[in-house]
């Protein structure tokens, strides 16, 4: 039970001690149900589904205005007008978890690219239900997560602040130490992300929903994976005899790198007979965890330019010649071949500090080949647009 002077949670946020987080399936007695065509057939005629637009609050800035967000729905609305101040942390985290996403693909032929004063931010191609949706999707809930427990520990937010349960007493491996400093509030992120975040796709009773809301659980509790307890000893010459310590975040990183596993790792699945979970797509597949990513649909190759399928392509992207990994140019430039161009780059080199306190550099210049992928043909690229 929390105390009765609790920080105070958003409207519609409940909190079930306990209860695991990141979107179990539903348990089947005997071998996995099997599927029927029209619950098949239903799934393939889904529409698509328009993105999850709360991500383009990183594109406003300090500009967001409740009523101005395109497509919010109404429990979207009422926590942006109630929580202006969180809604600020939120857009903030969209910039660090797009900024993160482009991080973990850079040198795959989808590099997470967004598009310019487009509401969608990722344009058509989320509304695959792919590797990559599932992905964005898992990353851009833990980004909520991650900005809102950031801001209530540095005191910018008026709903929260520090953990109000780490008081007292504990104890870890190494013995007693007392609760002290500030505990990041992961409990209160994780709260508010799961009210704000998942609010439209409650809206909806399709596939493609119950695949976003099991992504998204379970990008929330990535964050909560890498809880560190950071102490500081107290006593005679730093002893350690007494210990003060308190619950922070790890860095955002660490969360990315998870979850890029998890997209490696991801499992294709369907939907059960009866609607309400979902079973592998192949027998010979493992069944999904509480943690694994999950997806309905093969993605595109991203080689060409795909208007339909939202792929810009990989032509003019920067490859390695060296490199036989996805970076490489025969990976990279889908086997059609690379332009390479001489280049002369200038950096700072042969940096010395001097008293007192600068530090002063030579600027070097240095001769460097790089390669490009070259365009497809013509009639190549006229197929897929």
């Amino acid at each position: 039970m929390l105390s009765t002077n609790r920080l105070e949670a958003p409207p519609g946020i409940a909190v079930a001690p306990g209860r695991a987080e990141c979107g179990a399936f539903p348990r089947t007695a005997g071998a996995a149900p099997r599927i029927y065509l029209p619950f098949v057939l239903i799934l393939l005629a889904l529409p698509p589904r328009a993105d999850s637009s709360w991500w383009y609050i990183g594109a406003l800035g300090a500009r967001v205005i409740c009523d101005n967000i395109p497509g919010l729905v109404n429990k979207q609305r009422q926590l942006c007008q109630r929580y202006p101040d969180i809604m600020q942390s939120v857009g903030e985290g969209a910039k660090e978890w797009i900024r993160e996403c482009q991080h973990q693909f850079r040198h795959h032929r989808w590099n997470c690219s967004t598009l310019d004063r487009d509401h969608t931010v990722f344009g058509r191609v989320m509304l695959r239900s792919s590797r990559e949706a599932a992905f964005v999707y898992a990353i851009s809930s833990a980004g909520v997560v991650y900005a809102i427990t950031r801001a209530c520990s540095q005191g910018d937010l008026k709903a929260c602040g520090c953990d109000p349960l780490k008081r007292g007493r504990a104890k870890d491996e190494r013995g007693e130490f007392d609760w002290g400093g500030c505990s990041d509030n992961i409990n209160y992120g994780i709260r508010f992300a799961k009210a704000f975040v998942d609010a439209k796709e409650k809206k909806v009773k399709d596939a493609r929903a119950l695949m976003n809301l099991h992504n998204n659980r379970c990008g929330r509790m990535a964050v909560k994976r890498f809880l560190k307890l950071e102490c500081k000893c107290h006593g005679v010459s730093g002893s350690c005899t007494l210990r003060t310590c308190w619950l922070a975040m790890s860095d955002f990183r660490k969360t990315g790198d998870y979850l890029r596993k998890k997209y490696n790792g991801a499992i294709q699945v369907i939907m059960n007979q009866d609607g309400t979970g979902f079973t592998v797509a192949n027998k010979n597949f493992r069944k999904p965890t509480k943690t694994d990513l999950v997806y309905f649909e093969n993605s595109p190759d991203y080689c060409v330019m795909d208007k339909s399928a939202g792929s810009l392509g990989t032509a003019g992207r920067v490859c390695n010649k060296m490199s036989r990994g996805t970076d490489g140019c025969e990976v990279m430039c889908c086997g059609r071949g690379y332009d390479t161009t001489r280049v002369t780059r200038v950096t700072k080199c042969e940096c010395k500090f001097h008293w007192c306190c600068a530090v002063r550099c030579k600027e070097c210049e240095d001769t460097v080949d790089v390669h490009t992928c070259k365009a497809p043909k013509r009639a190549e690229w006229l197929d897929q647009t």
